[in-house]
């Protein structure tokens, strides 16, 4: 039979090491370290956590309704089954080397180098503030919903999936492999450069020098953003772009189609095959090299 704790404050080094099968219930953790440690079957509601590393090697957990303070930094490390809901989190480091973790309705408001080494993870309406670098080297990402302003997002990641996402970065989703984004919103200086198998659709994409040095690239009904020259450099592509792009640089090999086209640099220094078909599906209204 579950355990309950109701109305309790907590403090200090590990109040609760080692419980199982535990239902927290308007219980506050105050300043202290690992206060939930080793532990498994554990639901917290409307609680709120103050103190360092309060959930470190939990299994089988879920958080729902619950508030993490700025001093409750590094609280979700090597874990796993979590499920967290409708929670608003202002400490940073949160959520390592955990598998396993579905996060639904949730606000992170210092996101600094949160969510690294993480597996099965699965993100519903989440909003991502400030920080830098979350994401870092995760696997099997699901995302449905998702607004960040956070800094390096999404870099070193594999097999990810993306869904109605609006992030504004720079150097988003650098070294992934196999990630697809869907009806999102990408804006930021250096999109995707060093990528293996990113595919985006019907997105939106901003900034300069996007997808460069990408291999195996896919572009389908996306639109670019008038800022959004050079791209494609040493990339091999094959896109279809809706409406104009601004510039297309030195792409290895592959295909790409525009509504229209600004401008094509083709140089000494393009990479071979350097054969990329370029097609404007209106005239070029300016073209540095006509080797196309």
């Amino acid at each position: 039979m579950m355990k309950e704790i109701r109305n309790k404050t907590f403090g200090g080094e590990r109040p609760l090491f080692e419980h199982h099968d535990v239902l927290l219930d308007n219980v506050t953790i105050t300043e202290g370290e690992s206060a939930i440690k080793e532990c498994s079957d554990i639901t917290a509601v409307n609680c709120r956590f103050e103190g360092n590393y309060p959930f470190w090697h939990v299994h089988r957990f879920s958080i729902a309704d619950c508030y993490f303070a700025v001093g409750a930094r590094s609280a979700l490390w090597y874990s796993s089954g979590l499920k967290m809901t409708d929670t608003v989190i202002d400490a940073p480091k949160m959520f390592r080397e955990m598998t396993d973790l579905t996060l639904d309705n949730v606000t992170m408001n210092d996101a600094d180098e949160t969510f690294w080494r993480c597996s099965g993870l699965r993100l519903k309406n989440v909003t991502l503030h400030g920080g830098t670098y979350p994401f870092m080297f995760g696997s099997d990402i699901r995302v449905d919903g998702l607004v960040s302003d956070s800094k390096y997002v999404f870099q070193y990641v594999r097999d990810v999936e993306i869904h109605n996402a609006k992030i504004t970065t720079k150097d988003a989703f650098w070294e992934v492999e196999n990630v697809t984004i869907y009806d999102s919103e990408l804006n930021g200086e250096y999109l995707g450069w060093h990528s293996k198998n990113l595919r985006l659709v019907r997105c939106h994409i901003t900034g300069e020098q996007p997808l460069c040095y990408a291999r195996d690239l896919v572009i389908e009904d996306c639109t670019f953003g008038a800022d959004c020259d050079r791209a494609f450099e040493y990339s091999t592509v094959q896109a279809d772009i809706r409406g104009a792009i601004t510039n297309i640089k030195n792409p290895m090999s592959g295909r790409i189609t525009a509504d229209s086209i600004g401008s094509v640099t083709i140089d000494e220094n393009i990479k071979a095959p350097g054969d990329c078909e370029i097609v404007s599906r209106s005239p070029l209204t300016g073209v540095v090299s006509d080797e196309l």
